[in-house]
């Protein structure tokens, strides 16, 4: 399965969770919820991955965690916030950037509708 048709799967999954749990939870209730979706539908979930940077042949660990990997080939960054910000948007990119991956879905919670809490970030696809 490519990016994109992995990426359709996710976002349905997001929907059956936000409709079942609604905006203004922590971001934690959201990861679990999401993943134990995704792994009903039999992909495989890696969460609070670690995510080293690498600086002039140099590894440093430096505290990145991407919250949800899929089947090895989408990031799934979450949040619960009032609105998303630039930062926001970079980190998901930063996470794409550092791991070769190249599509992320950054998932914003804490909105009425999940469709208006949903963004595409690629690198390179």
């Amino acid at each position: 399965m490519k990016e994109n048709e992995l990426s359709y799967q996710i976002i349905g999954a997001a929907m059956k969770v936000h409709s079942e749990l609604g905006p203004g939870l922590l971001e934690s209730v959201y990861e679990k919820a999401l993943s134990y979706e995704l792994e009903k539908l039999g992909f495989r979930v890696i969460t609070q991955q670690g995510i080293p940077m690498i600086y002039k042949d140099i590894q440093f660990d430096c505290g990145f965690r991407l919250d949800i990997l899929v089947n090895d080939i989408v990031i799934i960054e979450i949040k619960s916030v009032d609105t998303l910000l630039d930062v926001h948007h970079k980190q998901l990119l930063t996470y794409l950037k550092l791991t070769g991956i190249k599509l992320g879905l950054l998932i914003n919670f804490n909105v009425s509708h999940l469709k208006d809490g949903i963004t595409r970030i690629v690198n390179n696809l």
